[in-house]
């Protein structure tokens, strides 16, 4: 459900003198959040950010997952995204709605619906360890409604891997470069395209690597112009900053029309 047009409409009814004002502002008062108990459901989140609010499953139970997707679906919500969910929680929400799963990101999407996607985000990738965090990103941005082109396993070891792929790369309104290891792919990428890029270091690599701390340094020492960095293994984060970006590049260009 569009919140944007729902108050859109609420506020025509006040002013064609359908609704009244008493009514409106009830109607908006009751309208912000839903108190679960356990969480408080932000359904002005759309209005906001132009999404709805996303759902992180690490440290919820199947049974408050389950609650807060099923309270959001009967507000109308669709392709509601719950990150970093176990297999157990999923099969349980499975049970209660129609509910779409990636194993290797542990990301679920409740509620589907094909959706109309734009423009071009491109998901790049050092290895293929680095795939469960680079799948959270590409998804996280399809459901938000952008084009995405993954170019998985292109690391500096094999530079020509990744120089086949310029023209996807030139195309790009925004690339998101997951890497672990040395974390060099974001400088890589940074210093060939024209558009930002959203860095993600991984916790990919042998033990000086420290869970991803060296990639995540590296990639904040880039000299690339225009690479910005999310959190380790933060592949949810890149996602939705590349939407951002993405969808704001569109709108320009819809300006220029």
């Amino acid at each position: 459900m569009d919140h944007k047009q729902d108050i859109l409409k609420l506020l025509r009814s006040v002013a064609d003198g359908k609704t009244t004002p008493e009514d409106a502002l009830l109607e908006l008062k009751e309208e912000p959040f839903e108190d679960l108990g356990y969480a408080k459901i932000d359904y002005h989140r759309s209005v906001r950010q132009g999404a709805s609010e996303v759902i992180y499953g690490a440290g919820k139970t199947p049974e408050q997952i389950r609650g807060i997707v099923t309270a959001m679906g009967e507000r109308g919500c669709r392709n509601i995204l719950v990150t970093r969910i176990s297999q157990e929680a999923a099969n349980m929400l499975q049970e209660a709605v129609p509910v779409d799963y990636h194993p290797l990101p542990r990301l679920a999407i409740a509620f589907p619906e094909e959706i109309e996607k734009r423009g071009n985000i491109v998901v790049a990738t050092g290895g293929t360890s680095d795939l469960p965090v680079a799948e959270e990103a590409a998804l996280t941005a399809e459901v938000l409604g952008n084009r995405v082109t993954r170019l998985y396993d292109v690391g500096v070891a094999g530079l020509h891997r990744l120089l086949s792929n310029l023209d996807e790369l030139m195309s790009a309104r925004c690339v998101v470069a997951v890497a672990g290891m040395e974390g060099a792919l974001a400088s890589v990428v940074g210093g060939l395209v024209d558009c930002p890029v959203v860095a993600v270091p991984t916790s990919v690599g042998y033990g000086a690597s420290f869970g991803g701390l060296s990639a995540l340094l590296s990639m904040l020492n880039s000299c690339a112009s225009g690479c910005s960095v999310v959190n380790i293994d933060n592949g949810f984060g890149a996602g939705y900053l590349a939407s951002r970006i993405n969808q704001m590049e569109g709108i320009r260009e819809d300006e220029k029309v």
